[in-house]
């Protein structure tokens, strides 16, 4: 086991899916964990709506407020509204990026004075969809890649000051939200086959093995590892189409 014992973390999004899969493995290994989000996690809780432009300065004065330093920062919370960009109104698009995009940076913002104090360590859960593009998804994928290009600006900006900053690309991950929209299908069980299908290791993910990786980048075995985009979506990216 990876040991944070005495470090201090926060997981925005903590209360399901990979947020609540991170946060667990965190405070498994010793960590204080705060989960900032609407509903309520298994830890210490900090009521946020990332929709706000002010939420990510009022979590952050609360965990200073609380507990004095923060030591892991992980960007979790994200939103997907579909629609090609002529479906797409300003408000989805800008929804999105809110979320996914402009609060992780507010979030890092604040954070900085607390995290370089100790030699922090930041994961930002960006998607595979940065990397490519699944149908109707134009702000997500935008939000997404653009969260990738932050995480390489944090890192350069920050590691001399000893910050480390990572993002991971998840695929396709067994979350709340995809085991409804599977279960939602005429056939869930022949789709669930189907979407298994599309990755060379023939199924999907779970959020426990996103946790894992993400838990290895904050901690001091990955302490020369920074600026990378960390791709866990078992092999999809990899595999050409057929011919």
């Amino acid at each position: 086991m990876i040991h944070f014992k005495g470090k201090v973390a926060l997981v925005t999004g903590g209360s399901s899916g990979m947020g609540a899969a991170t946060a667990a493995l965190l405070a498994k290994g010793g960590a204080r964990v705060f989960c900032a989000q609407r509903g309520a996690s298994e830890h210490e809780d900090i009521a946020a709506d990332f929709a706000n432009p002010e939420a990510p300065k009022e979590v952050i004065d609360q965990v200073r407020g609380r507990a004095g330093a923060l030591d892991i920062l992980i960007n979790n919370a994200g939103v997907m509204r579909e629609g090609t960009v002529e479906e797409s109104s300003e408000a989805d698009w800008h929804l999105q990026m809110q979320v996914n995009l402009t609060a992780p940076f507010l979030l890092l913002r604040h954070a900085m004075p607390l995290l370089k104090q100790n030699g922090g360590a930041i994961v930002n859960v960006g998607s595979i969809e940065g990397l490519g593009s699944n149908p109707r998804h134009p702000a997500y994928g935008a939000s997404k890649a653009g969260l990738h290009g932050l995480t390489r600006a944090v890192a350069v900006d920050h590691g001399p000051e000893g910050v480390r900053c990572n993002a991971v690309a998840p695929g396709w991950i067994d979350t709340p939200l995809n085991e409804d929209f599977i279960n939602g299908m005429p056939d869930p069980k022949a789709f669930r086959a189907e979407i298994g299908g599309i990755h060379p290791i023939r199924r999907t993910g779970a959020p426990e093995e996103v946790a894992e990786l993400i838990c290895w980048l904050v901690s001091d075995a990955a302490r020369f590892v920074t600026g990378q985009i960390w791709t866990i979506d078992g092999g999809r990216m990899a595999q050409l189409s057929l011919p």
